[in-house]
């Protein structure tokens, strides 16, 4: 299993180190455009593998040539959203990198399964299956995973609790758009709205809706990492041990929960051949509309990618 991590940020090298330390795959490969970063951050991992106790296997380099034949691919290139910067401005500039990306990876792993991280997640991951030409089972995006752990972890706190034993869960978009839900989440077993009351939720939810920004104001410059990191590796983990976890993550809808030819984040069944299922779960009708609004202004956002022109910076 050979996995490559495109972007030598803090996101892609942290996502990098958790993968090779926890030994998920049989070689990693980091790749960015600046000479000497993913080189150097490879040699500092390796050099901690007799402390850490793993196999060495990470390689840093800036030629798409070692990155053939691999079996998934992370990426995370791309521009953070700057003060004053609009969303359209964003999409331009990561449509750009996103494009040279894709297109590089998929020339020499054609059958490797590709994991977007870089935003705005759900536009960037409707335009990788596009630039790829992948089967759409092939192409997701990382997004769920990390909101339902902030969810997870705020309830936690708010409650006392270990994180551990809070289960819950959110579709949706990235963002604005997140569906929470309610009635699907516990903690120790006990449903979390027999726990707190009405106005709680909804400043639980609140807070994850925001999660990124927040650590954003508190860091004063960059943005978050362990967590996203964390969530990419569960990701990782799914797919190359092939076993079948359903994971909440941006993937392509067929007609599940009324929903088709859209990105959305919808719990998916992750294994060896990516994207095996979209699990249709129970929800209320305030839900569902929740989760078909989101898929439509989703949808929008994608038609806005026709008005870019192609090509765009390297990454």
């Amino acid at each position: 299993m050979r996995v490559t991590v495109v972007g030598s940020g803090f996101v892609g090298a942290t996502a990098a180190m958790r993968i090779v330390q926890k030994g998920l795959a049989d070689d990693v490969v980091l790749i960015d455009i600046v000479e000497g970063l993913p080189q150097g951050l490879a040699l500092d991992m390796r050099e901690s593998a007799p402390i850490e106790g793993f196999q060495p296997a990470i390689l840093g380099t800036n030629d798409y040539a070692d990155t053939a034949g691999s079996d998934v691919v992370v990426i995370t290139a791309g521009l953070p959203r700057q003060p004053g910067m609009s969303r359209m401005d964003l999409l331009g500039k990561n449509a750009g990198i996103m494009r040279s990306v894709v297109a590089s990876a998929a020339e020499r792993s054609p059958g490797a399964i590709l994991i977007v991280v870089t935003n705005p997640l759900d536009e960037m991951t409707y335009l990788a299956a596009e630039v790829s030409g992948f089967d759409k089972t092939k192409v997701m995006g990382m997004a769920g995973v990390l909101d339902s752990a902030r969810l997870r972890y705020f309830i936690a706190e708010r409650l006392g609790a270990t994180p551990s034993d809070v289960e819950a869960m959110t579709l949706g978009s990235h963002g604005e758009a997140m569906v929470p839900l309610p009635r699907h989440a516990t903690v120790a077993g006990k449903p979390l709205a027999e726990l707190v009351d009405e106005a709680t939720l909804e400043s639980l939810y609140q807070r994850t809706r925001d999660g990124g920004a927040e650590i954003v104001g508190l860091l004063k410059k960059g943005s978050a990492y362990y967590a996203p990191s964390a969530s990419i590796a569960q990701m990782v983990n799914a797919i190359a041990g092939d076993t079948k976890e359903v994971l909440p993550v941006c993937a392509w809808c067929t007609g599940q929960y009324g929903i088709s030819d859209v990105y959305v984040g919808v719990p998916a069944r992750l294994g060896g051949r990516g994207v095996e299922e979209v699990v249709e779960l129970e929800l209320n009708g305030a839900e569902l509309a929740a989760l078909r609004t989101a898929a439509d202004g989703i949808r929008a956002k994608c038609a806005d990618l026709s008005a870019l022109p192609d090509g765009g910076p390297d990454a």
